[in-house]
This record gives structure tokens, C-alpha cells and sequence, in this order.
């Protein structure tokens, strides 16, 4: 298998805090992978290293053995990297549809009149409709967001990151927020995403964690503590001092 998102070396510091230190990350084509580790260890600052946010002082960043290190959010994304994010980014007043179609029109290059010929795109409608039957959202695609159950939004979301057709997909807590009667709805979608596409995940939820993921990586004070299967992980004196706890001590 081939590295379609390669992290070698990254450093960042805030002054004197070093928040990631010298990490390094391999996605494959078609990775299932998970990122964890407790609070403040520097999960979300990494994703936003690799996704152009924030500017390493050190490292590099590939895709595909493009170094995309020095290029912007927007370029990364045409290069096929995608994200989510904590608090979802959702046009809260336009409706299902509507926010999947734009990411679609953006990516097709029809997003500088998308309003104008919305009606008449079929292109683009169809596709966004084919994503909402694969998220099973067919039924609210003229629902506006607002007015969609949380857990719903989240899978909204989903369905604009795949949109853009990445090849590299970056879920930053899915389930966060989302009440744990809904939360099969985002363990499902997860399941169902392409097999192609490399997919690494932040997640609390242990239990959202150890079903989706091939290979887990525990951060801690922004470095890399250990990497291993999940059955390893589960059983791993360290990781459980520092975040997993004696729950998962069978």
C-alpha cells in the first residue's frame, strides 16, 4: 500500500510550549486510523498542522509524496485532504441539500453561480442526493440544518467532506455532542465511508474508537507515546496510566 498522507519530523511550539514534537504519521491509501490521547495532548493542534491551519516550525507534510508543508488550507483541500471539525461548520439556515450541493459545486467549479442555475444542475443535485441515500439523509435533504437533530448535522458534515472528493478524510470528534442514543447514526456512517479513502479520526468515545480503527496512535504532550493495532493499545500498561484507565484492564 502506497502513503497517500505522510507526517515526518513536525514540530510546533507556541513560544516555550512545544506542542507537537517531532511526530511522525503514515496514512495509507484506505487507512482506518485513530488519534488519541487525553485532553490537551495536542490532537487538534496536530490536525490542524496537517490541514494548514497552523504553519510547523519544523517537518514536513506530504500527500501523495507532495510536500504541501508551506501551502494553504484551500490548496491542501484540491489536493484532496479533507476535515471535519469539533463544532460543525454547517450553514445552519440553508437546508441539506443546499450544503452538500455547494461543497459539490465548489469542488466542480460551479460554486460562482451555483445560485443562479441551482434549479437547472442536475450534476450537481444528483450527486448530493447520491451521498444523502449513502448517509441515509435522504429523507431531510429540505430540511433546513437548523432544524435537524444534532447527530443528523454531524452526518451532514460528513456528507460535505466527501463532497469534495478527498482522498484523505479528517474526522476531528464526530460523535462530540451527539447524544449517545444517536450515536449509532454516526458509527454507521463511519462504516460506510469508501474503502479508498485513508481515514484518520479523533475521538473520546473508546467505544467509536476501537470499532472503526486498524491502527491507533496515542499522543501525549504532543508526542507520539505508542502506535500499534487496537488489541495491542487495549492492553498497553502505558496508554492505560495515561488515558484509557482501568476500564479496559480485561
Amino acid at each position: 500500500m502506497s502513503a497517500v498522507l505522510e507526517v515526518t519530523g513536525v514540530n510546533r511550539n507556541f513560544g516555550a510550549l512545544h506542542v507537537t514534537q517531532d511526530v511522525n504519521l503514515t496514512l495509507e491509501a484506505g487507512a482506518r486510523h485513530a488519534l488519541i490521547g487525553p485532553n490537551g495532548a495536542g490532537k487538534t493542534t496536530l490536525i490542524n498542522l496537517m490541514t494548514g491551519m497552523l504553519k510547523p516550525n519544523s517537518g514536513k507534510i506530504a500527500i501523495n509524496g507532495r510536500d504541501i508543508t508551506s501551502m494553504s488550507p484551500e490548496a491542501r483541500v484540491k489536493m484532496g485532504l479533507a476535515r471535519t471539525f469539533q463544532i460543525n461548520q454547517l450553514f445552519k439556515g440553508l437546508t441539506v441539500l443546499e450544503n452538500v450541493s455547494l461543497a459539490i459545486a465548489e469542488r466542480t467549479g460551479r460554486s460562482s453561480n451555483f445560485w443562479s442555475i441551482a434549479g437547472l444542475n442536475t450534476v450537481v443535485i444528483d450527486e448530493a442526493m447520491e451521498l444523502l441515500h449513502q448517509l441515509k439523509l435522504q429523507d431531510d435533504a429540505l430540511t433546513v440544518i437548523k432544524e435537524l437533530p444534532y447527530g443528523r448535522q454531524r452526518l451532514v458534515e460528513i456528507g460535505i467532506t466527501l463532497g469534495l472528493k478527498p482522498k484523505v478524510l479528517l474526522l476531528d470528534e464526530p460523535a462530540a455532542g451527539v447524544p449517545s442514543a444517536e450515536s449509532h447514526i454516526i458509527l454507521d456512517a463511519i462504516d460506510s465511508l469508501p474503502d479508498d479513502i485513508a481515514v484518520l479520526i479523533i475521538e473520546h468515545d473508546m467505544d467509536v474508537v476501537f470499532r472503526f480503527a486498524k491502527r491507533i496512535t496515542v499522543l501525549v504532550g504532543g508526542a507520539i507515546l505508542i502506535e500499534d493495532v487496537p488489541e495491542k493499545i487495549a492492553k498497553d500498561k502505558k496508554v492505560r496510566a495515561v488515558y484509557l484507565g482501568e476500564a479496559f484492564d480485561g
